[in-house]
């Protein structure tokens, strides 16, 4: 069973420097492009992070130092990308927690603009630990009955997550080839900010989703404690997430 597009599915895999969205970066992307017609195109970039990569980094996905010396910059390919995933929806494996996340934190690093607050997300991971609970090398042998050569290369990563998606199609008769439904499915933490520091209520009203005013509305917070909202400002918290309060502020100060 093939997905029904009415718009572009981007898979998205990176290898990083770690796992820690505000501070790590890209050292390669891989995009892989689904088009309504069913043709792909496959984009594929390694990335000087312009930082060492740790060494236990290094060892997960094989690139090093010497590896990405030579080549551009995130700021050098952003705009091709952010014109790559032009009017895409994006898809990935744990990408609603990891990959998303470091690419919007690059994007606004360099200052290039990158919407998510209309595309839609699937994560093919979630599709996966909701049916059957298992990694990615196992999803790949579970599903499409295939051995994963070069894991943790990021083109290997996207093309197996693709097919596994397309394997789920097939095998679960109520799961719907359509990105509206996936993106229903598998989108459960109802993050405002991407790493799931501020949420939505049932309600749809922001809340903090963490320290000491877990669970309260943001702007009730920032009326009470103006200064949590520049505590938050000058803290070590991911640029997404800043982006997400500044915008609320903004709607408190002009009434919106």
């Amino acid at each position: 069973m093939n997905l029904k597009l009415t718009r572009p599915l981007a898979f998205i895999d990176l290898e990083t420097t770690g796992v820690n969205v505000a501070s790590d970066r890209i050292v390669e992307i891989s995009i892989l492009k689904v088009l309504p017609s069913g043709e792909k195109e496959v984009k594929t970039q390694r990335i000087n992070p312009g930082i060492p990569i740790p060494a236990v980094a290094s060892s997960i996905h094989g690139i090093y130092d010497k590896d990405v010396a030579q080549e551009p910059k995130f700021k050098d390919v952003a705009q091709l990308l952010a014109n790559f995933l032009q009017g895409a929806d994006l898809a990935g494996y744990n990408s609603n927690k990891f990959d998303i996340p470091v690419l919007a934190e690059e994007f606004l690093r360099v200052e290039v603009e990158f919407d998510l607050e209309n595309r839609r997300l699937v994560d093919v991971q979630n599709v996966f630990h909701i049916m059957e609970p298992r990694t990615l090398v196992a999803a790949y042998k579970f599903y499409c009955g295939k051995e994963l050569a070069n894991a943790h290369s990021a083109e290997a990563d996207i093309r197996a997550t693709h097919e596994v998606l397309e394997a789920q199609l097939e095998k679960y008769t109520n799961l719907k080839p359509e990105v509206d439904f996936l993106h229903e499915f598998t989108y459960k933490t109802k993050a405002a900010d991407l790493a799931g520091r501020v949420v939505y209520n049932e309600a749809g009203e922001e809340v903090f989703n963490f320290g000491k005013h877990a669970g309260k509305k943001v702007a009730e917070v920032f009326r009470a404690e103006p200064s949590y909202y520049d505590w938050m400002m000058k803290g070590d918290f991911p640029l997404y997430t800043k982006r997400v309060i500044t915008k609320i502020k903004l709607k408190m100060n002009f009434g919106k």
